[in-house]
């Protein structure tokens, strides 16, 4: 009996890629005991005529977000590396694009999508000068799910019928804790007519982008059978057999599945907190246990064949401290430093299986102390692996399990430290196998140990990207993972790429040119002064300064110096850039005193409230713009009608004031509106700043005729003026 289930997300609009962060994520749980899994892909765009061809690219993977790189860019040092499962969806003169793909046996558990344009152009756009084309993309999953699916059981023969090769079989087995081999065997195959049958058995679930299945055909009634070494600890292994022949006829087969367990060090089942409390406050004992392991005293090894026999691991006891959202640290109850033997694993447990541990980065450090290796030319390998541990790394070189490639460390006398990095490991249970390993043969490594101090850790991002980038915190519904948003030309996964990064001296040069390019404010701080304008002047000097600082905060490499926070910097910058634009144009506009300064501060209030509402928008410096614009025109028709001639009157007036600061506004605006992009931001911008404090300092209206010019020497004098009654009083003498 199969029962179909559907599971949707609401469409998200997709961005042009510049960091993981552009990239939509979607997050879906396959359950249990699914045959099947599709997926809808449902990429439109919209109808307008600056829709154009759109390439969607779309990423597929179990258990973690996507490790993509679609720019191409260097990954950090010591990373793990495998391209994700992608396809690519094309919007040509279709509004719309449906694609299905198909998964046959998914592994159940979490699934993840990401979505994401091409790369983007780098161009600064202002809000509400454009509008962009919007890019929906929405993925929908159906899954068809087996009720009652059959259990095998280890060591029990089962008895089932292939219907039809349209219908293939689905059994599942229980993989046990600590399962070192798992054998299955198909012990007889048989079509309803007695004839020797075909058939293909396929073990375990795909996942992408890498899948491990193991696949199995057997031909006639003879026993077919498969060994499996490391399978999947605590889960359920599911079995597809399917019928290779042509005819219509049921098939008969009989399997069997057994295990071969691989005993931990101890038999000990509770944790010793006793030992817990001494290794954060005291000294450490030499014995301490953990749910089913044991630690061995240091140096002493076992040397005696019963004691090899009697267990083939030595489990160290870890304790998992969370510190933060996706941050975690293991730490070794006996110390950082571990004992590696060559005649067993060392086996250190680290859980990554909340579901919520798989937005970061795991990192996994080892360093050997030289001075506890026996044996110069020995080596410790390690592996990290998911799901089951690699319980022979001197037998699989490659630290592969049954279903999952590990990833290989190793530590020698010439070489004492290696790291490893796992960008986004997947949701499970995750394990670090040591073992001493001779290049003579394991003869001579009988008596020898080695201690490596081990140092695992689950960041946000690696080495908080360095110091050319950003550790963003991202959220889809309830699920958070993290990534590195670069800076200064810097690019890559961790921030790491210095292919087109910009010198210091290159960053130098950007804050000189955008925080000195401000002191062009000074001439029209100067005119307005002597003009009587000392209102715009005090305007004038509070943008020059803000915009300094703030420039010189906004910078995105080491020349920087915030001298407030910089939202606030961000907003006195804005406010001052509006506001010096307001107060020129009221002033031209040559209105009674009492209504100019009215308009100044309700303009002022009406642009602080707006600048709040959305700090980039263009209506937000266009609005007042316009607004002053009429007031202005108005004022220059009344003015005009009154005086019965063109106003202002004078033709020179507008040759060498008017016209120039006219132009060079016209030309400020269209630098800053349609020539800033990423690159020549630093000096496209500083040109934004130069032409329009010199059109400032050309629209500023003359004096008043009746106000006479600042006589310096009179207005800043200081002396007394002595006055003197020369009259003569009479006095009458009586």
């Amino acid at each position: 009996l199969y029962v179909s289930e559907y599971f949707s997300q609401s469409a998200q609009k997709l961005s042009f890629y510049s960091w993981y962060g552009n990239a939509k994520l979607f997050h879906f749980h396959v359950p249990e005991d699914t045959v099947l899994l599709r997926w809808l892909l449902q990429a439109s765009r919209g109808k307008g005529p600056e829709c154009t061809n759109m390439e969607v690219t779309v990423h597929f993977r179990y258990g973690a977000p996507p490790v993509i790189n679609p720019l191409g860019t260097r990954f950090p040092a010591n990373a793990t590396i495998r391209p994700s499962y992608n396809i690519s969806m094309t919007l040509s003169s279709a509004v719309q694009n449906n694609t299905f793909v198909n998964v046959t046996t998914p592994a159940a558990g979490d699934w993840f999508i990401a979505a994401h344009l091409p790369e983007a152009a780098g161009r600064i756009e202002v809000k509400g000068f454009s509008t962009p084309c919007t890019y929906m993309f929405q993925p929908d999953m159906f899954v068809l799910r087996l009720i009652d699916m059959p259990v095998l059981e280890p060591g029990v023969a089962m008895a089932q019928t292939v219907v039809s090769p349209a219908k293939p079989l689905h059994v599942k087995v229980f993989v046990p804790k600590y399962t070192a081999t798992m054998w299955f065997e198909l012990r007889s195959c048989v079509e309803s007519e007695q004839k020797a049958c075909a058939v293909r058995v396929v073990l375990g679930s795909i996942t992408l982008p890498q899948s491990f299945q193991r696949i199995l055909t057997c031909t006639g009634n003879v026993n077919c059978s498969l060994g499996l070494d490391s399978p999947p600890w605590e889960k359920w292994l599911q079995i597809m057999v399917e019928n290779l022949g042509t005819g219509s006829a049921d098939v008969s087969v009989e399997m069997v599945a057994s295990f071969t367990a691989c005993k931990p060090g101890s038999a000990s089942s509770f944790l010793n907190f006793s030992s817990l409390n001494q290794s954060q406050t005291g000294p450490r004992p030499g014995n301490t246990g953990t749910a089913g392991s044991r630690a061995l005293p240091a140096g002493e090894a076992p040397r005696n064949a019963s004691d090899q026999r009697s267990f083939c691991l030595q489990s160290q006891p870890v304790v998992r401290e969370d510190l933060d959202v996706v941050s975690v640290r293991y730490r070794l109850l006996n110390g950082p430093s571990v004992p590696v033997y060559s005649i067993f694993p060392t086996l250190l447990f680290l859980g990554l299986n909340t579901g919520m541990d798989s937005g970061g980065s795991l990192v996994v450090n080892l360093l050997l102390n030289k001075t506890s290796l026996s044996l110069a030319n020995a080596t410790v390998l390690a592996c990290v692996s998911a799901a089951s541990p690699v319980l022979s790394p001197n037998a699989t070189r490659n630290c592969s399990t049954a279903f999952f490639q590990g990833y290989p460390l190793s530590v020698s006398a010439s070489s004492t430290e290696a790291m490893l990095i796992v960008l986004y490991p997947e949701t499970s249970d995750w394990f670090l196998s040591l073992q001493l390993i001779c290049p003579k043969g394991q003869g001579e490594c009988t008596k020898a140990e080695a201690k490596v101090t081990v140092v695992a850790y689950l960041t946000p991002c690696f080495n908080d990207c360095g110091l050319y980038g950003q550790c963003s915190l991202l959220r889809r519904h309830g699920y958070l993972y993290a990534g590195c948003s670069c800076k200064a030309g810097w690019s890559g996964w961790s921030c790491t790429d210095d292919t087109k990064a910009q010198s210091v001296s290159a960053q130098n040069l950007a804050t000189l040119l955008l925080t000195l390019s401000n002191l062009m404010f000074l001439p029209a701080i100067m005119v307005a002064v002597y003009r009587y304008c000392l209102v715009e002047a005090s305007v004038y000097t509070y943008t020059m300064f803000f915009s300094t600082f703030y420039h010189a905060c906004d910078q995105p490499g080491v020349a920087v110096l915030c001298i407030m926070d910089y939202d606030t910097l961000q907003y006195c910058d804005f406010l001052g850039s509006v506001v010096s634009i307001w107060v020129t144009i009221l002033c031209m506009s040559r209105v009674k005193k009492i209504l100019k300064y009215v308009l100044f501060l309700l303009g002022t209030l009406f642009i602080a409230m707006s600048l709040q509402l959305d700090r980039r928008g263009v209506w937000n410096m266009m609005g007042p713009c316009l607004f002053a614009l009429v007031i202005m025109i108005a004022a220059w028709v009344y003015h005009g009608v009154k005086r019965r001639h063109c106003y202002p009157s004078s033709w020179k007036r507008w040759v060498f004031y008017l016209l120039p600061g006219i132009t060079l506004a016209f030309i400020a605006i269209s630098v800053y509106a349609f020539m800033e992009t990423n690159e020549n931001y630093y000096y496209t911008h500083s040109i934004w700043h130069v032409l329009v404090a010199s059109s400032v300092a050309f629209l500023l209206p003359p004096r008043e005729k009746h106000k006479k010019p600042w006589a310096w020497s009179q207005k800043l004098t200081c002396r007394y003026q002595i006055c003197q009654n020369d009259r003569e009083e009479l006095y009458a003498v009586t």
